[in-house]
């Protein structure tokens, strides 16, 4: 409960320690005894931030123990694990004293990790669900029937029907392998939990200057003279990464400003502390933004050279005056002018932000917002500056990255035409039979293949939506949940519904979720168990975009197998392993080598440049960790000298072009060679007559001293750069546009006679076709981009002239493409407001991603006065998602042990709940939990908190005899997402679980 713990015994009944155990209160040292743990050693871990000391030094000298280097598998930032092995057998951690991410520390959650791997609530072979009874299963039985169930679905109702949710757990390489299984499955019904998460983050970061990810790191925090937190709690959700934000603000005298409805954690360490409304955040960012504006504070120089459509923003921040924001957001107007002058007069600051300001369903408004206070600050491309976006799970970034998503494949290609004929070159692929896989039918004139997927926030509506009215042929009828726990989700007593709906339900997971209790069902549902992160080999990308190698700790244990293996045996069931695995080895007769898989996305990703990292870079910084300065991340010397640690992405062109990566994306400051950037200038030359290009700012260097399109084969010839490409760089790029290797293009001698080959100032002629060259070669070559040159070619000769691949644009404050170009506030679906509704409504109920999506039908009922409290959730530092692993953890477990809702004093007075009482949290869509009441001021009056990492229990009712015998987490509670209702953002169906209502009662 977030309070320090006493050996009495506790209040009220608790989950048993073991499943043999019945049901009753458990004091602390009881549950030691039982977990089989020695008094007094969690010491070690309970801090958010401590350090472990080395304990068996000597022992390990001893013993020639071996040490083997991994990565976290909690959170975003990265911290490396530093397990001590003896004879195949993980007997001790350390944290990763090198590691420049976390410098000697560890979290509660990541000092704990070798119980992850080793735990005894681990799934641990094949089962499957026979007239209500777990039994075992080999994996041929399993991966045969499971087929079988497959092929027939598909042939009755197409490869739609069966949706492949991916995972954040998944390294880059399963990652990869899972989005390419599914293409040649025929799908797009393919997700993960990054859309319930930072899918919001991406579309509106994205769209704003070129790339949805992270801009600078945790360790350029040390630069930043102001830190802005919102809708953010690093110090529970990411704790290590609030020694960097620490760094900052004592060495700098960096004010802290801490926006949230809840006063967290994080909050605590505020210098400045924002209380505002839940789901108003972008009246509270105008707010701060009105201040700017009407003092002339803003960076005026910045705005003119790189950013476009600010004067729009300008006309909808003067409706937000200090009494208009206080009206919405409760937020004091001389406070935001407080804050407003401390962001000014502290410059470069960094924004930080988190799910606090995604999960709404106008997410992509909110980080839109954000992004444009920084643009107006002049705070984006330099050291100390950007959005420093702190993604949750250990490798969201690059399973995003990698494409598990129902809207592109990897590298952000999108569903296209010329996408997917891009990857079926990487694939050596016949493109007409990867179009033979998909379903025949159509929507809107948009074939399937092309037709973005159902996304994993809405997989529900799948299952139980009528037929008619899905963008699909048939409904969900088998759900793969490969690495997701689904009491992550909202809407969770239809979830209930819709999974014992389903023909067939898979769990592929090292535990074994919630997914195996939430339903019913007497059959049709199996457990597959996969290996952990630290019994395999493969990438990890952090939240600041670098990437890094884990190294095998262990052999898988029991019967699980890694997630690369599992796809494989799918492949081998489906009949087409030989095809996709045609540039790939298998290892041992069943394992497809990680390094090939690796050097195959290298081969494709060139949009964001995942081409750089060649397993071998990747290995070497692991090796040379301690080589990397800590705030710039770039080696001083070393075999690394120069670049910087983990490549972060771009890391442009080959490994053999050897560049250092990218470590603050869209500094200028440095040539494009060595790690500098401009915006990317991806939304076109031209709007509304206005230039979209940068105007007169460049990258040191650069040849081209102006704003510039991304590059083509046909720029190069504009320039005269294309004699630059390799005769090996220009047959690539022949067999992009469909010609023979050796076709070329002359040009014509200059007409002044001299033909000094040293004279580089010489002028070329116009070009003019050499033999029996197509009328279309030069058109077609000409049209070739840096994202599709499968050589790296246009990348490495834009490069060697300073410029940056992919253009040199403005940023744009205004997103034409969007349901709201310019980002505004819109009241929640539920709103306890019902007097802003008329000012701020919602959207008009539309069809998107497949599915019908309501909003004004909901919003138009009032059910604030039966449910008057709002209700948002978050993260605790003992568990992580779903809880599944860190439930199961005993070191984790008895740390917190009871789910809860945090209620306000004066709210909790008024309804009769004392603290520690249990009571019931019901949604206005009925769904109700019981859980224990913390009274606490945390929340403002008439908000109340629950943590999302609770699963098990239903509505009061305890699941635990459900679970397979010894799979059970030794600590179960109620979903908040049970109480959760409806809500999907507006661009990418993010769901709203940060301002939704509910009403309390006691028990």
């Amino acid at each position: 409960m977030l309070r320090k713990k006493t050996n009495a015994a506790v209040r009220g009944a608790r989950p048993s320690v073991s499943a043999q155990a019945p049901s009753r209160g458990v004091d602390r040292r009881t549950f030691l005894r039982g977990s089989g743990l020695a008094i007094g050693g969690l010491a070690a871990i309970a801090g958010t931030g401590g350090t472990v000391t080395q304990a068996s030094a000597q022992t390990a000298v001893q013993t020639a123990m071996e040490t083997r280097k991994s990565i976290c598998t909690h959170c975003s930032v990265g911290c490396t694990v530093i397990a001590e092995v003896d004879q195949g057998v993980w007997i001790g951690q350390e944290p990763g004293w090198d590691s420049p991410f976390n410098l000697g520390s560890h979290c509660a959650k990541g000092a704990s990790v070798r119980e992850h791997a080793h735990g005894e609530r681990r799934l641990k072979y094949p089962m499957k669900k026979v007239a209500g009874e777990w039994q075992r299963m080999s994996w041929a039985d399993a991966i045969n029937e499971i087929g079988d169930g497959m092929m027939k679905i598909r042939e009755e109702s197409g490869p739609d029907s069966v949706y492949w949710l991916g995972s954040a757990k998944h390294s880059n390489e399963q990652a990869y392998l899972f989005r390419k299984f599914a293409a040649y499955w025929g799908t797009n019904n393919v997700d993960h939990q990054a859309r319930i998460c930072h899918s919001t983050t991406v579309a509106g970061v994205a769209n704003t200057w070129g790339y949805g990810a992270m801009t600078n790191s945790y360790n350029d925090i040390h630069n930043s003279k102001a830190i802005f937190v919102i809708g953010g709690n690093p110090a529970e959700a990411h704790p290590v990464s609030l020694l960097h934000l620490l760094k900052a603000k004592e060495e700098n005298n960096a004010p802290l400003i801490v926006c949230d409805p809840r006063f967290t954690r994080t909050a605590a360490h505020a210098d400045e502390y924002v209380r505002f409304r839940p789901g108003s955040d972008v009246a509270l960012v105008w707010g701060i933004l009105y201040h700017i504006f009407e003092n002339g504070w803003e960076d005026k120089e910045f705005i003119r050279t790189r950013v476009w459509g600010m004067d729009q923003i300008r006309d909808e921040v003067k409706k937000w005056t200090p009494e208009e924001v206080e009206r919405v957001t409760g937020a004091p107007g001389e406070q935001l002018e407080r804050v407003a002058r401390t962001l000014v007069n502290n410059r470069p600051g960094t924004v930080i932000w988190c799910m606090g300001g995604t999960q709404h369903s106008n997410g992509n408004n909110n980080t839109r917002a954000y992004c444009i206070l920084q643009l107006a600050l002049g705070n984006m491309g330099t050291a100390g500056g950007g959005t420093n976006i702190f993604r949750g799970h250990d490798n969201v970034q690059g399973a995003t990255d990698l494409g598990v998503l129902a809207d592109t494949l990897p590298g952000y290609y999108g569903l296209s035409a010329g996408a997917w004929a891009h990857w079926a070159r990487v694939w050596d692929e016949d493109l007409d039979w990867l179009k033979s896989r998909f379903s025949e039918a159509s929507y809107d004139e948009t074939a399937m293949m092309n037709l973005t997927g159902i996304p994993v926030s809405r997989w529900i509506d799948g299952v139980l939506e009528d037929k008619e009215n899905l963008q699909q042929p048939d409904n969900t009828r088998a759900m793969v949940l490969w690495g997701h726990a689904p009491n992550s989700q909202t809407r969770q007593k239809e979830m209930v519904t819709a999974m014992e709906k389903l023909d067939m339900l898979v769990v592929i997971d090292p535990y074994p979720t919630v997914t195996a209790v939430l339903q019913n069902r007497s059959d049709g549902v199996w457990l597959l168990p996969a290996a952990t992160q630290f019994e395999t080999r493969g990438s990890v990308t952090a939240s600041n975009r670098s990437l890094q190698w884990r190294d095998k700790i262990v052999e898988p244990l029991f019967e699980s197998l890694p997630d690369h293996t599992i796809i494989a045996l799918f492949a081998e069931k489906f009949g087409f392993h030989d095809k996709m695995f045609r540039n790939i080895a298998i290892d041992d007769g069943a394992e497809p080598n990680v390094e090939d898989i690796t050097r195959e996305y290298n081969r494709g990703m060139w949009t964001i440049g995942y081409t750089g990292q060649s397993p071998e870079r990747m290995k070497m910084h692991m090796e040379n960790q301690h080589t990397f300065d800590r705030t710039t991340l770039r080696a001083n010397g070393g075999p690394a000298d120069g670049d910087f640690y983990g490549m972060p992405w771009p890391c442009w062109g080959t490994p053999e072009m050897n560049h250092p990566g990218t470590a603050n994306l869209y500094d200028m400051s440095m040539p494009v060679a060595e790690g500098g950037l401009t915006f990317r200038a991806r939304f076109g030359v031209e709007r509304d007559g206005e230039n979209l290009l940068a105007e007169g700012v460049y990258s040191v260097g650069s040849e081209i001293q102006d704003g510039y399109p991304e590059f083509t084969v046909q720029m190069l010839r504009d320039l005269g750069w294309d004699k630059d490409l390799t005769d090996d760089e220009r047959d690539s790029i022949n067999a992009v546009a469909g010609f023979e290797p050796g076709m070329r293009l002359s040009t014509k001698q200059p007409d002044d006679g001299d033909t000094d080959p040293t004279n580089d100032n010489e002028e070329v002629g116009e070009t003019s076709q050499q033999g029996d060259i197509p009328s279309d070669f030069e058109e077609k070559t000409g049209g070739v981009n840096w994202k599709t040159d499968l050589s790296g070619g246009i990348q490495r000769v834009a490069i060697a002239h300073g410029c940056a691949p992919f253009g040199n644009a403005k940023a744009r404050a205004v997103v034409w493409t969007f349901p709201d170009p310019v980002p505004i506030h819109r009241e929640p679906l539920y709103t306890a407001r019902r007097d802003l509704v008329a000012d701020y409504p919602t959207y008009e109920d539309k069809t998107f991603w497949r599915v019908p999506t309501m909003y004004a039908s909901i919003q138009e009922n009032d059910f604030s006065k039966e449910y008057p409290i709002v209700l948002t959730s978050g993260r605790l530092v003992e568990y992580e998602g779903g809880g599944d692993e860190t439930r199961s953890n005993p070191w984790l477990a008895e740390l917190q042990q009871d789910m809860f809702v945090e209620i306000n004093t004066r709210d909790a007075n008024n309804l009769g709940v004392r603290d520690g009482a249990q009571v019931w949290v019901e949604g206005p869509e009925g769904g109700k939990v019981k859980v224990m009441a913390m009274v606490t001021e945390r929340v403002g009056e008439g908000v109340a908190f629950m943590p999302f990492h609770f699963g098990g229990h239903m509505e009061g009712v305890d699941l635990r005899d459900r679970y397979p015998d010894g799979a059970d987490p030794y600590v179960l509670g109620e979903s908040t997402n049970t109480a959760q209702t409806y809500g999907y953002d507006s661009v990418t169906q993010m769901q709203e679980t940060k301002a939704t209502l509910c009403k309390i009662w006691t028990a």
